[in-house]
């Protein structure tokens, strides 16, 4: 899997055949590249795939900084148009698009990439994109009519009463269902600093002082939305990157930005309510950019954390983690995917979380609240503690498949296989 660089710009394609579906090509033209996915021992099922395209990158220039690209799929004589987006890396342009159906594991699938202008059929005509709506208050993933999440970049209301400490932006909430439940939570009475999806850390030093990044209320440190680096929407994916801060409220010198988050969050377009799931990818890159390094105590939480919805407790909502643990058990395991999931009026639904193995002490350790409401956190800081240097940066990637109905373990390792096992991508020229 490619992960967007820190900065990045995004050119969404429509790539399709210029003859209709199904049909021969009969003045063909020289590819700019071939393209073959291998499934590897995995089944996928509407996988996102990508490749870079630094390879052919001069070629593609050499056309023109307008010039489009088209890709198909070659299955024998016949050609099927792919949609695709395509973005700037640092490193080079990466073409995206979906492995569309079933791809059986150790099975192969072929495609070539043209450049030609695009133009729509009647098949992708109707495939509406995953859009960003953005005002002075939030920004809304969508497709649609169908509402995805919610990415709050004003400081959420505070009931009356509240300390001003608790004020609070850079967080998700809500996140939807494909049916339109909400499966988050925030400023909920027994944890009123908890805001849906967000990525504080607890127990840190800081310069020779403890600082809580988490428990806002103590005015130790908080955490900020500074801007939008980037927003796309498109026909295989709609996001954004948005630039955070952690910061230690009360150094000798004041207030002081010891972290500088990106976090760069991604709906793809598959699923959807008809099939009953939708994936999220949330990657988290943080730098020390303080002059001192960050020191992280060992603790039972701290670092990405979902607040469950509200209708969620130890009889309406279960965990079940990739190592068959729950709610009694759970606590303070590893897994590479954790179940959250439960009843709102009657239907069930829930988050599969997913780490990445390139993260930071993968399979990493769990917070699961053994009873009460719902609470889950990936915690690598319950292994030990552990430093962030200053002008280093760390990466953290998850990803969540939301779902309707209660969890699947045979989807669920399918959905941690296409984010930790991807199909393999190789481009010839």
């Amino acid at each position: 899997m490619i992960f967007r660089s820190k900065f990045f710009t995004v050119v969404s394609f429509v790539i399709v055949l210029v003859l209709s579906c199904g049909s021969q090509r009969t003045n063909a033209a020289q590819p700019l590249a071939k393209i073959t996915v291998e499934a590897g021992n995995h089944i996928r099922i509407d996988t996102p795939v990508c490749v870079s395209l630094k390879e052919v990158s001069q070629r593609i220039i050499s056309h023109g900084r307008n010039s489009a690209l088209r890709l198909e799929e070659v299955k024998g004589a016949i050609r099927i148009p792919v949609a695709t987006q395509m973005e700037q890396q640092s490193e080079g342009p990466v073409l995206w698009w979906i492995l569309s159906g079933t791809t059986p594991a150790g099975s192969n699938r072929s495609y070539e990439l043209f450049q030609g202008q695009p133009a729509k059929n009647s098949d992708m005509a109707i495939v509406k994109d995953v859009e960003v709506v953005k005002d002075d208050k939030a920004l809304l993933l969508k497709k649609g009519d169908e509402k995805i999440l919610q990415y709050n970049h004003a400081i959420a209301p505070l009931p009356k009463g509240k300390s001003k400490l608790y004020e609070r932006s850079g967080f998700i909430h809500p996140l939807w269902s494909p049916s339109q439940m909400v499966l988050t939570n925030i400023h909920s009475p027994d944890h009123f600093h908890h805001m849906g999806i967000w990525m504080p850390w607890t127990h840190t030093k800081f310069e020779g002082k403890q600082v809580d990044f988490w428990n806002i209320g103590e005015g130790q440190g908080t955490v900020r939305f500074v801007k939008f680096l980037s927003t796309v929407s498109g026909s295989v994916y709609g996001g954004f990157q948005a630039e955070q801060e952690h910061v230690a409220l009360q150094t000798r010198d004041g207030e002081k930005v010891v972290l500088r988050e990106v976090w760069d969050v991604r709906v793809y377009n598959v699923g959807g309510p008809e099939k009953g799931y939708r994936i999220v990818d949330f990657v988290s890159t943080q730098k020390n950019v303080a002059q001192s390094p960050l020191y992280q105590d060992k603790y039972r939480y701290g670092g990405f954390g979902f607040r469950g919805a509200a209708d969620w407790d130890e009889k309406t909502a279960s965990y079940l983690t990739s190592e068959g643990k729950n709610r009694k058990n759970g606590h303070a395991t590893r897994a590479r995917w954790c179940d959250t999931s439960g009843s709102i009026n009657g239907q069930w639904a829930g988050v599969i979380h997913i780490s990445h193995p390139k993260n930071f002490r993968h399979p990493e350790s769990m917070r699961i609240w053994p009873s009460g409401q719902m609470f889950f956190n990936w915690a690598p800081s319950q292994l030990g503690e552990w430093v962030m240097e200053p002008g280093k940066s760390y990466v953290f990637r998850y990803r969540m498949y939301v779902h309707e109905g209660k969890v699947d373990v045979s989807v669920a390792e399918r959905a941690w296989n296409d984010f930790g096992c991807p199909p393999v991508v190789k481009l010839e020229k």
